[in-house]
């Protein structure tokens, strides 16, 4: 048991990748820092981000998650409810077009803004729908558990696209990336809140299950909780966890919005007090 407890995961091509990150966004945010400034905030998010992603996926949870089926979930809702946001709120599209040439942005950068294809992918009823399919589709169908005995499905399928459909799901909702056309406040919270019904759904359908839902689960484990015990866990941890983590995103996406009104409220009361000086000359 002592053997399992120390064991660990080394993943160069995770490892790569996340340094890739790491090092090219440090890289924009030096070019941009020569001419302007860049908030320090978004950078400890990006990083943040990525260390959790490289924790997850290269430390013991990542060799616990084929046994535990609380340290796979643990993964997925790390990936999701935290490494996403976090990696929105870093606001990598607005540093990439401050840190391009303005021929880079005139070729590249405002087309691929203003495309269809983006704009579809940045709508936030499209991207709802798109997390919530991903959320209910592998959970429910066989995927799940055969990801869970395929290396290659669990690696360049479940893991990449837990993450890709989290992070178009938060990029329209926090943060200030640019993007075609950014949804009302009140779109944005209507969308975090909603959220929380197929996430709680897929917690309370695990946790209630009689029966293992996932056979690549029931093996013999070298300790801890039963397989339905750990299912139980498991439900709970999504089921609770969730609910929790979404509402803070709730209350960032609400402090953004009082934010806004009250820059709103300012320039408004600028603009009065010009007519009024106007208006008082003689």
């Amino acid at each position: 048991m002592g053997e399992f407890l120390s064991s660990g995961t080394f993943d160069l091509f995770i490892l790569v990748n996340v340094l890739l990150a790491a090092g090219w966004y440090a890289w924009a945010v030096r070019r941009v820092r020569r001419s302007g400034s860049w908030a320090r905030r978004s950078s400890t998010c990006t990083y943040t981000g990525l260390a959790l992603l490289a924790m997850i996926y290269l430390g013991p949870i990542a060799a616990w998650s084929h046994t535990f089926f609380w340290a796979h979930m643990t993964q997925h809702l790390i990936v999701m409810m935290v490494v996403a946001p976090l990696l929105v709120l870093g606001n990598p599209v607005t540093l990439a077009f401050r840190a391009s040439s303005p021929a880079s942005r005139r070729r590249w950068v405002v087309p691929i803004l203003r495309s269809r294809a983006v704009r579809i992918l940045t709508n936030p009823w499209v991207t709802w729908v798109l997390f919530a399919g991903a959320l209910l589709l592998t959970h429910f169908t066989p995927f799940y558990d055969a990801a869970l005995q395929n290396h290659d499905l669990d690696y360049f399928g479940e893991q990449p696209l837990y993450l890709i459909a989290a992070f178009l799901f938060y990029f329209p909702l926090i943060g200030s990336n640019l993007q075609p056309k950014r949804p009302t406040h009140a779109v944005r919270l209507l969308s975090l809140g909603t959220m929380m019904f197929p996430e709680a759904l897929v917690g309370a359908v695990i946790y209630f299950a009689s029966v293992p839902l996932y056979p690549a689960f029931d093996t013999v484990r070298p300790f801890g909780p039963s397989v339905l015990d750990d299912q139980r866990l498991s439900g709970a941890l999504m089921w609770a966890l969730v609910m929790v983590v979404d509402s803070g995103w709730m209350m960032l996406a609400a402090a953004e919005w009082f934010t806004s009104e009250e820059r709103k409220s300012a320039g408004t009361d600028a603009e009065i007090a010009r007519e009024l000086a106007e208006q008082a000359q003689p």
